[in-house]
């Protein structure tokens, strides 16, 4: 099995998540999520699908309990689409690398207007 085989699935996850998202969930607390990648095994048994969200924590969390609530029928849906012999476990993770991202930023920020403000005295 080549390198590239599992990268191309975890795109066609991804994908067809993100399709299924915006045409066929009907859940409302799935409504504002967006798919930001998805890491998936050598042998493709299990795959990390990783989303945010735009709201507060607690429209997080319920977003987190819809996921699982429809991990099932996701599942099913990606291996008949994809046609793959063996559809991967699929786990659903908050990614928070974009929270991380913004507090860094604001720090950076801080840190220039401390900077301004000690030059300007």
């Amino acid at each position: 099995m080549t390198r590239k085989r599992p990268q191309r699935v975890a795109n066609a996850i991804r994908r067809e998540i993100g399709t299924m998202i915006q045409e066929e969930l009907k859940d409302p607390r799935i409504a504002f999520t967006t798919i930001t990648r998805v890491e998936i095994t050598p042998d493709l048994r299990y795959a990390k699908v990783y989303y945010t969200v735009l709201g507060n924590e607690k429209e997080t969390r319920s977003t987190e309990v819809a996921f699982n609530n429809a991990k099932g029928f996701i599942k099913n849906a990606i291996g008949d689409r994809l046609k793959l012999r063996l559809t991967p476990e699929i786990v659903f993770k908050i990614d928070k690398s974009q929270e991380y991202t913004n507090k860094i930023e604001k720090l950076f920020d801080r840190l220039h207007k401390e900077k301004e403000t000690k030059e300007d005295a």
